[in-house]
């Protein structure tokens, strides 16, 4: 007699689902997977409402067997398929999507739940009761609010807190009496929400880590960026009108800086020229020291270059015989001026 062993066959809803999961993966570039095993059915309801609403058809949110989907993933042809294998354990949630995955990494993660306190966790942020009627009965419970330092009343048949209190400060851990009357009181200090463990993007898998982009950060680094392209743009003169301004404006300087280096007089240069020479003749005179006064040597003041005057207008206009005599005045400045740096620069360097 000889047996056959029969085919297994696969159940149809999960060829269907497989069909479902292998469309998915060619029509949504991105994957994204969420730890389920403590996630609350009301946060995952909120996030499928919010990205719903805000993307439409751009995201898709299933949850699946791990098998299934990895299966779907290599008859889809998705590169990475093999690393979802050993990656995905556990009870998991899979959301397929056409958005950037750092941005899909940054709308998930910012939906948050008030959850309630639990022992042992470190406060964030200042918890206090208001007072109130916390409409609960007498009893047994008036001890465990004086355990806590709450004064109350009895009022109405209830209890009434009886002052503002501060039960916990930020550094402080909560503790099992505290977590419980906060429980009690309808106060939930801490937040629930939904961390991506990692996400899978034309075959490569970025951790939670590489997702999280500090956004001010990320500001600074890209005008950094900005600033040394611009930079180096404008140093080989890259033929882009905004570019080029800041090139002409560098070539500008650097001319003026040889020509002035090389005293190479013109009415741009002459005023930094002389400038430079009595820095420098200061400078020898500085180090001279006490043998500069000894030769009568002293520093020369700095020459000020008068700027060409505006043309007025003829209703400003002064009469003829006045500019002469303003015209002589400055003329006779003019070669004080000069007679004075004459003797200068004689004194230092002798006739």
């Amino acid at each position: 007699m000889r047996l056959v062993q029969k085919k297994r066959e696969i159940p149809r809803n999960k060829k269907e689902e497989v069909e479902e999961l292998e469309r998915l993966f060619k029509e949504y570039p991105v994957l994204a997977v969420i730890d389920a095993s403590s996630l609350s059915a009301t946060l995952l309801q909120k996030v499928k409402y919010f990205l719903k609403k805000k993307y439409g058809d751009s995201i898709v949110i299933k949850s699946t067997k791990n098998n299934l989907l990895v299966l779907a993933a290599k008859l889809a042809g998705i590169k990475g398929a093999e690393d979802l294998e050993s990656k995905i354990k556990g009870q998991k949630i899979f959301i397929f999507s056409k958005l950037n995955p750092f941005i899909l990494y940054s709308q998930v993660t910012k939906i948050k739940l008030p959850a309630p306190a639990k022992a042992g966790m470190k406060v964030e942020k200042e918890i206090a009761v208001e007072p109130m009627d916390t409409k609960l009965p007498p009893g047994p419970l008036l001890s465990a609010f004086g355990k806590l330092r709450i004064p109350t009343k009895v009022q109405g048949g209830t209890i009434w807190i009886a002052k503002r209190t501060v039960l916990a400060k930020p550094g402080d851990v909560i503790t099992e009496d505290l977590a419980s009357m906060l429980q009690r009181l309808g106060i939930y200090p801490a937040e629930e929400g939904i961390s991506i463990e990692f996400a899978l993007d034309n075959g490569v898998i970025l951790g939670a880590q590489q997702l999280k982009i500090d956004v001010e950060q990320y500001a600074v680094q890209l005008a950094q960026a900005f600033s040394m392209a611009i930079g180096f743009a404008s140093e080989i003169a890259y033929p882009e009108p905004d570019v080029l301004k800041l090139s002409i404006a560098k070539a500008f300087r650097k001319a003026l800086a040889v020509a002035t280096e090389t005293a190479f007089v013109t009415p741009e240069t002459a005023e930094a020229i002389i400038s430079a020479a009595l820095k420098r003749a200061n400078a020898i005179v500085l180090a001279m020291g006490e043998k500069a006064k000894e030769l009568g040597i002293e520093a020369v003041a700095p020459v000020a270059v008068a700027a060409a005057p505006a043309t007025q207008p003829a209703a400003e206009q002064k009469p003829k015989e006045e500019k002469k005599e303003e015209k002589a005045e400055e003329e006779e400045k003019k070669e004080l001026s000069e007679e004075e740096l004459s003797s200068g620069l004689g004194a230092l360097f002798g006739p």
